[in-house]
């Protein structure tokens, strides 16, 4: 999605100061999204008990998508922007543009599947939850989010079906008489325009709205349950003792997962919306978007994939310890049984407002 439907070569007016506050910031942005998606494949290769939890394969093939973009494609559009010139070709302009829509498109294909996923674990029985995501069905999601994304990247692009209609304004903005520059330029006609957006955006987002809409409803009726539960488990003495710990535990468990994973939708949408609503609107307003607000929208997208890795690390506990423990060396100290095999009284426990997640 990346280049997606996107002029994304303009870094004309950039001084050298700014090019250098540019070299900066994109080589941050590179460095993490390159060391933080290792981090998150290494963790869940390394943990038994990330490995066990099904939504994590997903979590694992999203780092390896935005790995690539950060290893096959970021770098070359820093190139270009911070040099203003394409010097590799004409034909590897094509490939790093269909390797950039490819490997975007991926990224929030599999956090669809996250949260249909999540939907089927909270929103239904265990039962049901294991007769759907089953190892096949897993492995199908899995292959459908790396080759639903061909058919919106290599495949019309090597095509040339994008430029159909706006050839003669691709070739005129591809060089600069001005400067001698050449640029890989990526524009596309309307209907290509459209049909990438949504399928690679729109349909994507409205069925993650609509999964996570239904967990926070679960969610809340889960935690009415918890408050019924303590409550009717409540001695004359006021301690509580909920008749079925394990059940409220799993509740609580469901809900920070789900939590967690809605904030990483939320960065997300945060991130890409700006270049879906604009990549929608230039073919319809003659290509008038200026190239400099192209390149600030498509490299806000690239951010977020160096950002996911830091929110698991932030807001779910296993994949923080599965961190320390490796940047530590395996230090004991991290060293803890799984939160999946504790038993947490439910005294300890407020289920109201923001204590209603896990330590």
């Amino acid at each position: 999605l990346s280049s997606l439907c996107v002029l994304p070569s303009s870094s004309e007016g950039f001084g050298i100061a700014e090019k250098i506050v540019l070299l900066t910031f994109i080589s941050a942005v590179i460095l993490m999204a390159i060391l933080g998606n290792l981090l998150v494949m290494v963790a869940v290769c390394r943990d038994r008990q990330l490995r066990k939890i099904k939504t994590n394969y997903f979590i694992v093939s999203l780092a390896f998508a935005d790995l690539l973009v950060s290893v096959l494609v970021m770098p070359f559009g820093a190139i270009e922007l911070v040099q203003d010139n394409w010097i590799y070709g004409e034909m590897f302009c094509l490939v790093r543009t269909s390797l950039d829509v490819l490997l975007t498109t991926a990224s929030i294909l599999h956090l669809c599947c996250i949260s249909l996923d999540r939907y089927y674990a909270i929103c239904c029985q265990p039962l049901v939850y294991r007769n759907k995501m089953t190892p096949l069905r897993i492995a199908v999601m899995l292959g459908g989010c790396w080759v639903i994304p061909t058919f919106i990247s290599f495949l019309p692009i090597m095509q040339g079906w994008n430029s159909i209609g706006i050839i003669d304004l691709i070739q005129q903005r591809q060089f600069n008489k001005a400067s001698n520059s050449t640029y890989c330029i990526f524009m596309v006609n309307k209907p290509y325009a459209i049909t990438c957006s949504v399928v690679a955006f729109y349909i994507p987002f409205f069925l993650m709205v609509l999964a996570y809409y239904r967990i926070y409803i679960t969610a809340r009726e889960h935690a009415r349950q918890i408050q019924v539960l303590q409550r009717a488990g409540a001695p004359a003495d006021g301690r509580q003792h909920p008749p079925d710990q394990h059940s409220t535990h799993r509740m609580k468990t469901e809900t920070k997962a789900a939590k967690t994973l809605c904030i990483i939708m939320g960065c997300f949408c945060l991130c890409w919306a700006p270049f879906f609503v604009t990549n929608i609107v230039d073919p319809f307003i003659n290509y008038t978007v200026p190239g400099k607000l192209w390149t600030a929208f498509l490299w806000l997208g690239y951010i977020n994939s160096g950002l996911n890795p830091f929110l698991y690390a932030f807001l779910n506990k296993s994949f923080r310890r599965a961190f320390l423990i490796i940047l530590c060396c395996g230090d004991e100290r991290y060293r803890r049984p799984s939160i999946l095999g504790q038993t947490v009284p439910c005294s300890t426990t407020t289920i109201n407002g923001s204590t209603h997640v896990l330590r």
